[in-house]
């Protein structure tokens, strides 16, 4: 089987991954598609005031709203996927959850909703290439 983990944060750049699988860039077998939202935690200072199942609530909320085209692209192409919301530094995360899902592969943006328009490859994704052990199709 083939294996993909796509990261996604909402943005356009993580969605046009989204419409590159979509659009059938990954001819032959349908792959099985694992989205994955990345959460940065919250300073621990925060914990002081918040309560952790407040905390893990606001963290569902916005892996929610992140994943929420991405989720509407996939089905509306009738496209089966598994979905992941968790709470990390996003490189490290994503590398591993690619690793742990042993996907084949990474597809993913070349940089996100953090990143400044004039970057052509964002942090984030720089971490992943760093630390994936699959190969890791950046999609702009």
């Amino acid at each position: 089987m083939n294996r993909v983990l796509v990261p996604v944060d909402g943005s356009q750049c993580s969605l046009a991954a989204i419409r590159y699988l979509v659009d059938g860039h990954g001819q032959g077998r349908r792959p099985e598609i694992h989205l994955v939202n990345v959460q940065v935690p919250m300073n621990r200072d925060v914990g002081q005031f918040i309560s952790g199942d407040d905390l893990a609530a606001f963290h569902r909320e916005k892996s929610d709203a992140a994943l929420a085209q991405a989720r509407a692209g996939l089905e509306s192409a009738g496209i089966p996927f598994e979905a992941h919301a968790v709470v990390g530094s996003p490189g490290d995360t994503i590398a591993q959850l690619a690793e742990r899902l042993a996907c084949d592969h990474i597809v993913m943006g070349t940089h996100g909703r953090a990143a400044l328009a004039e970057l052509l490859v964002g942090s984030t994704t720089v971490k992943v290439l760093h630390h994936a052990r699959v190969p890791v199709v950046l999609v702009k």
